[in-house]
């Protein structure tokens, strides 16, 4: 089903807490990345719209689980990012608490895409959350973006980098710019096929 090709799509909560959570009956596919690292634009481009997810300069603004019903039956969520962002220890921990506690009893959780800067190199927290998820046996996709950034041939050396640093095939990641919509079809491709 080709669903974030034709479905319309629109805000529905932000979650601060876990009893604040939807009820768990529509499918959930979550996006998750360093702060700053482009999450919100990527669902924009994902989605072919410019502001549903509202995009900032500023590290840290999301700070809770937002929630968009895409169709009938697909909730995007949008997590809070994780690094640089200048925001108190107690809310980074609770925030660490939230994430963790959806991703680990949620459902109808059926993937966390993990976003990532191309252009970097593994970056320590990207790799633990890869590895939780991976310990955990959830359903991960990678996906290095900002490709635009670089040329074709340091894109797939950038990308062998990073594959070899994750422990992962090139087939289990998606090379995609949220300026250009490079690797957007694949993006859905991948997903679709989570969704079953």
């Amino acid at each position: 089903m080709a669903f974030l090709l034709t479905e319309e799509a629109k805000f529905v909560k932000s979650v601060f807490n876990t009893s604040q959570l939807p009820a768990p009956d529509q499918m959930e596919i979550a996006f998750a990345g360093r702060s700053n690292v482009g999450k919100s634009s990527l669902i924009n481009k994902l989605l072919n719209r410019k502001n549903l997810v509202k995009v900032s300069s500023l590290p840290g603004k999301t700070q809770s689980l937002n929630f968009f019903l895409v169709g009938q039956d697909l909730y995007l969520v949008d997590l809070p990012g994780y690094g640089f962002a200048k925001v108190p220890r107690k809310i980074k921990n609770d925030w660490k608490g939230l994430i963790s506690s959806y991703i680990l009893n949620r459902e109808t959780l059926i993937c966390v895409v993990v976003i990532v800067d191309l252009r970097h190199e593994v970056k320590a927290q990207d790799l633990e959350l890869v590895t939780w998820l991976k310990n955990e046996n959830k359903p991960l996709l990678l996906v290095y973006t900002k490709q635009d950034k670089l040329t074709a041939n340091k894109r797939l050396h950038q990308a062998a980098i990073l594959d070899a640093g994750f422990g992962i095939a090139r087939e289990e990641r998606v090379l995609f710019s949220a300026k250009t919509g490079e690797g957007r079809e694949d993006l859905i491709a991948r997903l679709e096929e989570f969704a079953g």
